[in-house]
């Protein structure tokens, strides 16, 4: 059976670098004075620099975007935000889109778990790039931040059964969407560390770029409530447990030999974690016993963009590949609501 290849990826972010405006005006939806101090502590820590929106900060203290999508005291309910999520997706989209050649693209993939309408974005992308109204469609919904593997999961199937395909993979959160007016320091906090980002890439049988070989998946035992993404009435509800790093490095050490599937750590060159924050960054290096080093790309993508979902797995191989590194067997991992772990074995 032939190989199947990441042929290439594009990434794209909006223009608005929303993070330091953010960490000043979150303070006043906090409850009280401790939980303030808790939050800009732990900020300070979080290992961000810059995390983008659609939304353009305001330059007044007292509010925190120009457009007052977020005004004081009245938040948009959710179908506002899913109206903006409709108003801007697809110019995301087409930032990362208009780098790659579409020619005989066969199947579309998109992933998203921050907004939806119907028709949808793949409707937009057919009209606009003029793809063929027979292209196969899929849309892989509500999955989280590991939903880019499951996406790379299918492609792959796809090119496996049908060696003339050309599978294009779309991954688009708006995730500044869905701050909350009030909240408790936990659900403040995991809104600290989401941003708005793309990634789209061609999967195929060419054989170039990044060599898919294999897929595993686990959802670690008695987790299922450390993660949570439901729709409530002003947007959708996360819950991001601080548990959750000590899950993954206690259930990690149990289940690499799988992960690793006959390699050994040190035969892996590259090693491509979601940075779903510092602290889960942190887990996976005690978890899977890895030098500091080896999570390099992780911990850039983390820096420079923040935690865009389902697209930021792909910005860190993005990274890899960009940067040419030696050939050489890799690892990417990816954790979301279940709680799951989603890898995939590469060669770059």
């Amino acid at each position: 059976m032939k190989p199947v290849f990441i042929n290439c990826i594009a990434t794209a972010v909006p223009d608005f670098d929303i993070h330091s405006k953010f960490i000043e005006y979150c303070p006043r939806l906090m409850p009280d004075k401790r939980s303030i101090k808790l939050f800009q502590r732990m900020a300070e820590r979080a290992q961000i620099e810059h995390r983008y929106s659609f939304l353009q900060p305001h330059p007044d203290e007292d509010k925190l975007d120009v457009e007052e999508f977020y005004k004081n005291d009245a938040f948009p309910d959710t179908q506002a935000r899913m109206q903006y999520y409709e108003r801007f997706a697809f110019t995301l989209a087409k930032r990362a889109l208009d780098q790659l050649d579409l020619t005989g693209t066969t199947h579309l993939i998109t992933t998203t778990c921050t907004g939806f309408y119907a028709p949808g974005l793949d409707h937009q992308l057919i009209r606009h790039y003029g793809l063929p109204g027979s292209i196969e469609r899929t849309n892989v919904g509500f999955m989280g931040c590991y939903a880019a593997i499951n996406a790379l999961k299918l492609a792959r199937h796809i090119v496996r059964s049908e060696p003339q395909a050309k599978v294009l993979v779309l991954n688009l959160e708006l995730c500044t969407l869905h701050l909350k007016p009030t909240g408790t320091l936990e659900e403040i906090l995991s809104f600290a560390i989401f941003a708005d980002g793309c990634a789209a890439s061609i999967v195929s049988a060419q054989p170039v770029g990044i060599e898919i070989e294999s897929f595993h998946s686990d959802v670690l035992p008695e987790t299922e409530d450390l993660i949570t993404w439901r729709v409530g009435n002003q947007g959708f509800d996360m819950h991001l447990s601080g548990k959750v790093p000590g899950a993954i490095a206690n259930n990690l050490p149990l289940g690499m030999n799988t992960l690793l599937d006959g390699y050994t750590r040190s035969d892996i060159a590259h090693w491509a974690i979601h940075p779903g924050g510092r602290t889960v960054l942190d887990a996976v290096r005690t978890g899977a016993e890895l030098e500091e080093h080896q999570l390099t790309e992780s911990r850039e993508v983390l820096r420079k963009f923040g935690n865009m979902s389902s697209a930021t797995i792909m910005f860190v191989l993005q990274t890899m590949l960009s940067n040419a590194k030696k050939p050489g067997p890799g690892l990417a991992m990816a954790f979301g609501p279940g709680l799951t772990v989603e890898s995939m074995r590469f060669v770059l």
